[in-house]
Parts: structure tokens; sequence; C-alpha cells
């Protein structure tokens, strides 16, 4: 029998390294998630709700004693994709680094947020009865671990009390574990790592930022509900909001449970529509699809935080929300992606990036911190 014969394909990246990749792959690989680990598509609706275009802003900002504008910050900041939504008007949105309009770019942990506004939803359909059930009556694969004293309150403030290492730079952590896991596409890879964890402190009295616990969440969600989450995201979120474009949700496995935590794909557009939703208080048109009162206990600290011993600068942590001095909400992932949602001003801020990691950081000599809390100040007082 002859050989078959040569065709095109494209190289895509280890996905057992995503988190190690240098700045060259992490373009590609952001925008290319799905090609990369197994996926289950998050369907949109019949119609995308419209968004309303305003005047164009044009803030300016001071970084390293200079006025910059929106250009400078693209260029600095690794920035692929910018929304601003003001009064539920865009009012500026830039693409770049290959970002296309319909590209579903990497959420990074962003999907954290949205994955926990899913428990608001299920506590309104009953499906599950309180924030304090214990996780283990919903997954009892995690009977007999340290998960059997956590409940879905601890797991959703990052609580749970688990000894995990979310070390980016060690390949031995327990996040490099996951990930390496995810690329394998072991078929209940991340349950067992899980279940080997060790207890480290008493549930819901200390902070500890754990990739793990979400992805449990998610398995609560699915167990739950009876559905795949990303079947019950669409149901009561993605498809009633009028989400622009289907997203989809990482899988541990081939047909395998859903990656709550991180990975998940969608447009720039539509992460400004969740954004707009929250604003609403959980509302799509008359129907309420959060408890009344969820949006505000999502934004009040289960933690108060010291700035600056986290990526963001945040001063507090409510559910999986980081909390901003400034009175915002905020769902930030790995490499500079955020979904920023300041309720008093009416505003919604998303950033797509592709910022440099350890070792490549250290040699490109920008403060990412510094550099996204100055633009948002601006965009803030440049959208009054």
């Amino acid at each position: 029998m002859a050989p078959p014969k040569s065709l095109p394909t494209q190289h895509m990246p280890d996905g057992g390294e995503f988190l190690l990749l240098p700045p060259t792959l992490q373009p590609h690989a952001y925008a290319n998630v799905d090609r990369m680990f197994a996926t289950r598509t998050i369907a949109r609706g019949a119609a995308a709700s419209p968004l309303p275009r305003g005047a164009e802003i044009s803030p300016r900002y001071e970084s390293d004693g200079q006025q910059r504008g929106v250009e400078d910050y693209f260029h600095r900041a690794c920035v692929a994709g910018l929304l601003v939504i003001k009064r539920g008007e865009v009012v500026l949105e830039r693409y770049g680094l290959g970002l296309r309009e319909e590209t579903r770019w990497s959420s990074m942990s962003m999907v954290k947020s949205l994955t926990s506004t899913l428990v608001g939803a299920a506590l309104r359909d009953g499906s599950i009865g309180s924030l304090e059930d214990p996780v283990s009556a919903y997954v009892p694969a995690v009977r007999g671990s340290a998960y059997d004293a956590v409940s879905i309150r601890h797991l959703i403030t990052m609580s749970s009390g688990v000894a995990w290492s979310e070390d980016y730079t060690d390949r031995q952590s327990h996040v490099n574990q996951y990930s390496r896991s995810l690329g394998a596409r072991v078929p209940g890879g991340v349950l067992d790592l899980l279940r080997g964890l060790q207890a480290e402190h008493p549930p819901g009295t200390q902070f500890r930022y754990n990739t793990g616990d979400t992805y449990l969440l998610g398995c609560l969600l699915t167990a739950a509900t009876g559905e795949t989450l990303a079947s019950y995201m669409s149901r009561r979120i993605w498809a009633k909001l009028g989400m622009e474009f289907d997203a989809y949700y990482t899988l541990e496995s081939e047909g395998g449970q859903e990656i709550g935590g991180s990975r998940a794909g969608m447009a720039l557009r539509d992460f400004g529509r969740f954004g707009q939703f929250i604003l609403a208080g959980g509302h799509i048109g008359d129907d309420a699809i959060l408890p009344g009162n969820w949006v505000q206990d999502a934004a009040r600290p289960a933690f108060t935080l010291d700035p600056s011993q986290n990526s963001y600068g945040a001063t507090g942590y409510g559910y999986s929300w980081w909390l901003d001095e400034s009175g915002a909400m905020v769902a930030v992932g790995f490499a500079g992606q955020s979904l920023f949602i300041h309720p008093a001003e009416e505003l919604v801020i998303v950033t797509l990036s592709c910022q440099p990691q350890p070792p490549y950081a250290a040699a490109y000599g920008v403060d990412m911190k510094a550099e996204r809390k100055a633009f948002q100040h601006a965009v803030v007082a440049a959208a009054h």
C-alpha cells in the first residue's frame, strides 16, 4: 500500500506547556485553545442582542512619567483586544495581535467568575439548596478527601483550606500538574489530583487562590443541574442574553468534564455582554436569572486582600470576583485578561492580552499591574 500523500498541517504549541509559553507562541495559542484541548460548545441563541455605539473616547494616562494613549497601551501591555461599554453603549473597541471580532480568545481564569455566577442561577432554579451545602453531597468522588469538610461557599470564595500550589513557574506545582493533565486529555486526571491534596487550614478561614477549587465547582454544577456545564451556561445565560458567537468550555478529556476555572474561549464583545448582564443585576429583560441579592453578595469581600500581594492589585475577593478599590468587580485571568465591571459608573472594560510571563517578563521592563491600573483610571475619567 502506498503511503498517504503529504498534506499541509499547522503546528500547535504543546498544551501541557500552556502556562509556560514564550511570547512568540502566546498569541497563537490563546486564539486557538480549541485546537489544543478538548472543548464543548456553549451555544448562542437565534439572534444577537445589539450593542449600541456611542461617541468614541480617547483616554490618556501617565506611565513612567510620560503621557500615553490607547496605542501606547496596546504596545506596552501586549493587548490583543479592548472593549469599553459606558451606559450600554460601546465607546471604544480595538483589536491587535491578530485578534478578530469572531475570535474566541482564551478567557484564562476570567471564566471562574462566569462559572461562579452559574451557582447563583442553580440556587434560583432550586438545583442547589444552599451555599452551605457540603461539596461531597454533590460530588461523591471527593468523599474521604480534604474536600469532605468543604462547602460550596468555601469553593466560590477560594477558602477551601486545601493545600494547593498556584505557582506558574514551578513545573511541579499543582497548577502545572493540572495543566499537563489537560494537555494529555486524561479522563478523571484532575479529580485524581484533587483527591490527593491535603488539608492545610480549616475551611473558610484563609484565602488561597486555587484553580482546582473552581474545577470542583464545575463538577458540582454538572451534578446538581444534571446538565453539562456548557449546556447550562447556554440555556440559562448565553442564548438568552443574545451572545453574538458560540463560546466553549475546555474539557479535562475528550467528552469529559468542563474546566470551570480556566481556558474557556469567548469573543471580545460577548465578554462585554456578560459584563452588562452583571450590571443589570443578573436580569435578562424581565427574567431574573440570579437571586435578587446575588450580584451585591458576590461583590461583598469575603476576604480583604493586600493589593501588593496579588497580580491584579485587588483589595478584596468575593464570589470568585476580585474587588477593586474603586468599587469595581473584576474577573481576572492569566497573562493580563480582565473584565472590569464598575456599577456606579455603569462601565464595563474588557481587556484581552498576552503579557509575557517569567522568565521572559523580566526583560520586558513594563510594570503591567501599574499600567493596567493607570489605563483603567483614565478610561473611567474619559467616559464621564
